[in-house]
């Protein structure tokens, strides 16, 4: 908080953001500006949470609803704010999160780290089960378990679970359930919790599948092999701060804020609180399906409980409907056969298959299309352009 020019804080009324606001706040003789982007579509909006919290803290807090206009409008910009082909959708929200502070405060406060270092991605809470009661059954039962979950279209489980409502435990409450059950179904014949992980934070099951004369590099070549005395979860939360949180966090928030001149700063990356996290037993962050439960502690000095306790929305845009409606023409121009086949980088094949699923809307192919769409309109931008 030392600085010559105006702070603020990016509060989106999550665990993480709250408790860096909420100190923030009890350090500061005035209130803090607080800012967040909502959205129209239910599913993405954060902004009521926010207001809330902003609201019990007694922040000077400033929401801005986004159309879906506006967010699609900084799509052209993508290729230069991140001058590479930087697919991380959230990218989106990011930058105009950025820019609204930007408008107000020269410094923004983010709650950036807290889930790699407390504990806080639904793999970090599932994987160690999901493994645990995996492998004591043969290969061929995991694989008729993963192809009976994965038959239903994601729509078809979220209306399963929409049917359910407040039957349901809290646990089962989830935000796009099909997603989850899918992503699931994804990593039960895994071989190993090493190869289990690698298929939860790949967006491509088979890479080199798509690149033309690739060779895809796998996990053990890229990090260390575990430690025998290490658990699962800690494993994966190591190495998400080795390459999610470096190579993608960070340059997504980075670029975001330089890209209108903000300067952000990532509390729970300080060194000291990194350390004094590594240091911790595994019950202090994660226990009982519960993840960063030393954070909740520490927010709970501060905001009541059930202003925060929701699921795990991410920070995201609605980009697989808008793929299918206002970005679509868009689209088929950067993902057409004509011009991946010109262009020679990629095999057409496997994603027209793909934008042909989405389109039909059996399965949400979103995240596997935006890195080639991403990598088209970097192409674009500036191969075409020298």
């Amino acid at each position: 908080m030392l600085a010559d020019v105006p702070i603020g804080s990016f509060l989106s009324g999550g665990i993480d953001s709250s408790a860096i606001t909420a100190i923030m706040q009890s350090l500061s003789p005035r209130p803090v500006r607080t800012f967040c982007v909502g959205y129209q579509e239910a599913g993405y909006d954060e902004s009521a949470s926010a207001t809330a919290v902003a609201r019990h803290l007694g922040t000077d807090h400033l929401n801005l609803m986004v159309t879906p206009q506006e967010a699609r409008e900084v799509i052209p910009e993508l290729p230069r704010i991140w001058d590479e082909p930087f697919a991380d959708s959230s990218q989106i929200p990011t930058y105009l999160v950025s820019r609204l502070t930007r408008s107000h405060v020269t410094v923004g406060l983010t709650g950036d780290g807290g889930d790699e270092v407390f504990g806080g991605y639904n793999r970090h809470l599932w994987g160690r089960r999901i493994w645990r009661r995996a492998s004591r059954y043969p290969l061929p039962l995991r694989r008729a378990a993963a192809a009976a979950l994965g038959g239903p279209s994601p729509r078809a489980w979220n209306l399963l679970f929409g049917a359910g409502g407040s039957v349901l435990p809290p646990s089962l409450r989830l935000r796009l359930p099909g997603e989850k059950i899918h992503k699931l179904a994804g990593v039960l014949d895994a071989d190993g919790y090493q190869d289990m992980y690698q298929r939860l934070i790949a967006t491509w099951r088979h890479p080199a599948e798509v690149v033309i004369g690739s060779r895809f590099a796998d996990l053990p070549s890229i990090i260390p092999a575990a430690d025998p005395a290490m658990d699962i979860a800690e494993y994966m939360m190591v190495n998400d701060m080795r390459t999610y949180l470096a190579n993608d966090i960070l340059v997504k928030l980075d670029r975001a804020g330089m890209a209108v001149s903000l300067e952000t700063r990532t509390p729970y990356l300080d060194h000291r609180v990194v350390e004094f996290a590594l240091s911790l037993p595994l019950p202090m962050k994660i226990r009982d399906g519960v993840g960063k439960r030393i954070l909740r502690q520490v927010l709970q000095r501060y905001v009541p409980d059930e202003l925060v306790n929701r699921p795990k929305m991410g920070f995201g845009v609605p980009i697989d409907d808008w793929l299918r409606g206002p970005l679509r023409p868009w689209a088929e121009d950067l993902l057409s056969e004509s011009r991946l086949r010109a262009d020679g980088y990629l095999d057409p094949a496997p994603i027209r298959a793909l934008w042909r699923e989405h389109l039909s809307r059996r399965k949400n192919r979103h995240h596997c299309l935006w890195n080639v769409l991403m990598f088209q309109a970097w192409l674009d931008h500036w191969h075409r352009k020298a």
